[in-house]
C-alpha cells in the first residue's frame, strides 16, 4: 500500500505597515478648496499609500524575517519567497533555498520569449494550478503585446469612421486557459508571475484601523495601521518566469 504523507501547514510572519499625519486645528476648521475635512483627505491618501506600499512588499523579493523588539523589523515572506515548483530561471539564477524564508537569487537577464512563457503555464498546469492572470511590470506589458502567437487577426476600417490601432494584447489565449494580463508598476520588471488568483491572499491580523496619538501643541496626530501578510495556500498554483530583459 502507498504511504500517504501527512499535509505540512507552512507560515509567514505579519507585517506592521503604517503612516502618522498631523494637521493643525486651523487647517482642520477653515474653508478650503474641494474638501470639507483636512483630516480626512490626509487619511484617505495614506490608507492609499500604505496599499500601494502593501503591494510593493509582497511583489518584491523578501524572505520573512521573525524580527527584533528594539532594531530589526518584523517581515512578511513576499511572492517570490513562494516559488519553487513552476519556475524557469536564467544562468545562474536559483529558487529559494528555504520555501518562504530565503530569497531568490538573481540570475543572467534573457530575452522574454512566448516560449518560456507557454513552458511556466504547462508546468503550472501539470502541477494542478489553473493559471488566470499573467502580471508583468510596464515594459513587460508592452513585450507580451509583442508576442505573435498563433495568428494576427487585422481589421480595415473604411469610410469617414476614425480609425483606431490596436496595439496591446490583454487577453493570453494558452493551451490551458486565458491568461488576463495585467501590468503592475509595483513589481520587478525582471520577473513575469504566472498565478491562480484562488491560492494566494491578504491575510489580516489586525485590519486598517486609526489611532489618535499624542496631541502635539494646536495639530492633531492620527496614525493609520495595518498588520497582515500574504497568505500562499499552494504555491504549486503559480509559477514565474525570471530573470528577464524585456527590451524590445
Amino acid at each position: 500500500d502507498a504511504t500517504l504523507s501527512p499535509t505540512t501547514r507552512l507560515g509567514n510572519h505579519t507585517q506592521i505597515l503604517q503612516k502618522t499625519i498631523k494637521v493643525s486645528g486651523t487647517l482642520d476648521t477653515v474653508n478650503k478648496a474641494g474638501r470639507k475635512s483636512e483630516k480626512a483627505y490626509q487619511l484617505a491618501k495614506a490608507s492609499q499609500e500604505i496599499k500601494r506600499d502593501l503591494e510593493t512588499v509582497m511583489l518584491a523579493n523578501q524572505g520573512r524575517d521573525a524580527g527584533t523588539s528594539n532594531s530589526t523589523p518584523r517581515k512578511m515572506a513576499s511572492l517570490l519567497s513562494w516559488l519553487t515548483t513552476n519556475t524557469s530561471s536564467g544562468s545562474g539564477g536559483a529558487d529559494p533555498t528555504t520555501i518562504g524564508v530565503s530569497t531568490r537569487s538573481d540570475g543572467t537577464q534573457r530575452t522574454f520569449t512566448e516560449a518560456l512563457l507557454k513552458s511556466v503555464v504547462a508546468d503550472v498546469f501539470t502541477s494542478g494550478g489553473m493559471p488566470k492572470v499573467l502580471m508583468v511590470g510596464a515594459s513587460g506589458k508592452q513585450k507580451v503585446s509583442s508576442f505573435a502567437g498563433i495568428g494576427a487577426t487585422r481589421f480595415n476600417v473604411t469610410g469617414a469612421q476614425p480609425s483606431t490601432i490596436i496595439g496591446a494584447a490583454d487577453i493570453y489565449v494558452s493551451d490551458f486557459g486565458n491568461l488576463a494580463v495585467v501590468p503592475n508598476r509595483f513589481m520587478r520588471t525582471r520577473d513575469a508571475l504566472v498565478l491562480d488568483p484562488e491560492y494566494a491572499a491578504v491575510a489580516y491580523l489586525r485590519p486598517f484601523q486609526t489611532n489618535e496619538l499624542a496631541k502635539a501643541g494646536d495639530s492633531d496626530k492620527t496614525q493609520i495601521l495595518v498588520e497582515c501578510t500574504l497568505e500562499v495556500k499552494n504555491e504549486a498554483a503559480h509559477g514565474i518566469v525570471a530573470d528577464l530583459d524585456m527590451s524590445l
